[in-house]
């Protein structure tokens, strides 16, 4: 009897040291079940997922709850990134995020629009005092929707700590149903310096990955020889969806001894860029396939446990060793994969070491500014993660910047004289990056000081100047001129420009300012009767919309309304 007492409170010891985080205390934001189409750290592009995403019967209008008692401390509204998004603070200290939304409850709403008429200004964000919105556990606070960049209808939900970290909503227990364990796509060896060899090559290798009986994995043998890594493609899926999601945790051991560890379980926004030295990068822009790497080559993640050598093993001449990955999700269904290595010193190299070179060389700690002709790139200290050649070439207004195969910490500047330009063109001309095998060219931020245009960029690639006479295209969508349309809800009118994209627009009616929200979705704004703005029966609708480089359109059309 002791001794089961004993292994009760070893376990009771063990699981409260795992789970720290309050245990139903957040409530299920929403009254259905509980289905997930992305999971917590799921590896997007640039960043690691700050929440969960719960379907929502692929509809939209669902009604969402405040997961506790506390206040709205934030309310952000935008085109892009969240959309309409509403933040909540907890007395625990803790913050509930629901992003994508629809619309707020009525008397949210009433509060927003109420700022938004005053600023004259859909996109906006109000930090409310801690005693003008205060909520309760399940009350309505919004509706779900498909806002922002959602890629369809669902519901984005946070936890965050007081210092703003985003933390796996399922420590807090939210229960989903899972039983099925991880699945691995593809895993490769990687030579890590320009002695190490595996299977007689300098490169990476991809290993035949066989399937057990079990559920689990073993590959090929390799021979190998100095310092090696390996990586990992694996997704997780849950029994009610069959998104491909991110998993928990993922372990590796060499000998039996553990040597580095990926933890799921809580990041920073400040630090979430770095997963792109996380994956093997330049595989994800040619293949489009997120290899997670299991060795760290100075990356500050925090999530990585670097427990021997950083994941970096060292395989000498006649030994052999046995590595393991074990991939977790957060319900500990697991799969296992074995590699067994052989210390080989081959004679005859397939494929030797051949360093990449240029005239121009990158060394990370140093500012590095390259001129030719009328261009002007700019590397701040710590841009990169490594050393490295880089290419630069300019050929007239064409910049070549290496290619986009290699990830960065922070913005770089480019900068392009066009004093050679006449007047009218300078105030036309902006900085774009050639996108796609039609090099089809996207507009960066630009600005003008003097003769110089400057641009922040934060990938490597081909930019060029490009210039945008044309102005945007604005078309009324469900409705006609001289129309009565005292039955309708919403005036719509569709937006759009060809080169360098929208930057602003302004409605009225009859001179006064109406809110128009955006969805750069379907290049829709949209205006709501019940706010009530028309007060007479004919009525003049005015739409201006501004491009990125200044060009302009203006929109006029009547309609009437009792």
């Amino acid at each position: 009897m002791r001794f089961i007492l004993l292994l009760f409170l070893i376990f009771s010891i063990l699981v409260g040291a795992q789970n720290n985080f309050p245990q139903n205390y957040f409530n299920n934001p929403l009254d259905i079940p509980l289905i997930l189409s992305g999971t917590f750290a799921e590896l997007r592009s640039n960043h690691f997922h700050s929440g969960v995403d719960i379907k929502t019967q692929q509809r939209q209008g669902l009604k969402v709850k405040a997961a506790a008692n506390g206040f709205v401390s934030r309310i952000k509204i935008s085109h892009y990134g969240y959309g309409k998004a509403l933040y909540i603070t907890h007395p625990n200290g803790y913050t509930t995020v629901y992003a994508h939304l629809q619309k707020f409850s009525p008397e949210i709403e009433a509060f927003v629009k109420k700022q938004q008429y005053e600023k004259e200004s859909y996109q906006l964000e109000l930090f409310p005092k801690a005693d003008a919105i205060p909520v309760l556990q399940d009350m309505l606070i919004a509706y779900s929707g498909n806002s922002g960049g959602s890629g369809g209808p669902h519901l984005h939900f946070e936890i965050r700590d007081k210092k703003e970290r985003p933390i796996n909503p399922m420590l807090f227990g939210m229960e989903i149903k899972d039983t099925t364990p991880p699945l691995v796509r593809s895993i490769y060896a990687y030579p890590l310096d320009k002695n190490a060899l595996i299977n007689g090559s300098t490169t990476k290798q991809k290993l035949k990955l066989i399937p057990l009986k079990n559920g689990d994995y073993t590959t090929q043998n390799i021979d190998a020889i100095g310092n090696i890594g390996f990586g990992i493609e694996t997704i997780d899926r849950q029994d009610l969806a069959a998104n491909s999601n991110g998993v928990y945790n993922i372990q590796s051991f060499i000998n039996g001894s553990q040597n580095f560890e990926i933890d799921f379980k809580r990041f920073s926004f400040e630090e979430t860029k770095h997963i792109n030295a996380l994956i093997d990068y330049k595989h994800y822009i040619t293949k489009k396939k997120r290899i997670q790497k299991l060795f760290n080559q100075n990356n500050p993640l925090s999530i990585l446990k670097s427990n021997i050598n950083n994941g970096i093993i060292k395989i000498e001449d006649s030994t052999n060793a046995m590595y393991k990955i074990k991939i977790s999700d957060f319900k500990n269904n697991q799969a296992w994969v074995t590699v067994h290595i052989k210390g080989t010193k081959k004679n005859n190299v397939l494929e030797p070491y051949v360093e990449y070179t240029t005239p121009h060389y990158i060394k990370n700690n140093e500012t590095i500014n390259l001129t030719k002709g009328n261009i002007c790139v700019d590397f701040f200290k710590n841009t990169f993660y490594d050393n490295f050649y880089i290419d630069f070439e300019v050929k007239n207004d064409t910049l070549k910047l290496h290619k986009d195969v290699i990830p960065t910490k922070k913005r770089f500047n480019i900068s392009f004289d066009v004093s050679k330009y006449s007047n009218t063109d300078k105030n036309k001309l902006y900085i774009a990056r050639l996108v796609g095998y039609k090099n089809y060219p996207v507009y960066i931020t630009t600005r003008r000081k003097d003769n110089t245009l400057i641009a922040s960029a934060k990938k490597l690639g081909t930019y060029t100047l490009a210039i945008d006479t044309i102005k945007p295209k604005i078309k009324n969508y469900n409705f006609k001129n001289k129309q009565w349309l005292s039955k309708y809800r919403y005036l719509k009118v569709k937006i759009s420009d060809k080169d360098s994209g929208i930057s602003n627009y302004r409605a009225t009616i009859n001179g006064k300012w109406i809110l128009m929200e955006y969805d750069y979705k379907l290049k829709m704004l949209t205006y709501d009767f019940n706010d009530a703005v028309i007060a007479d029966s004919k009525n003049n609708l005015k739409v201006i919309v501004t491009d990125n480089v200044g060009n302009n359109s203006t929109f006029e059309m009547l309609f009437y309304r009792k």
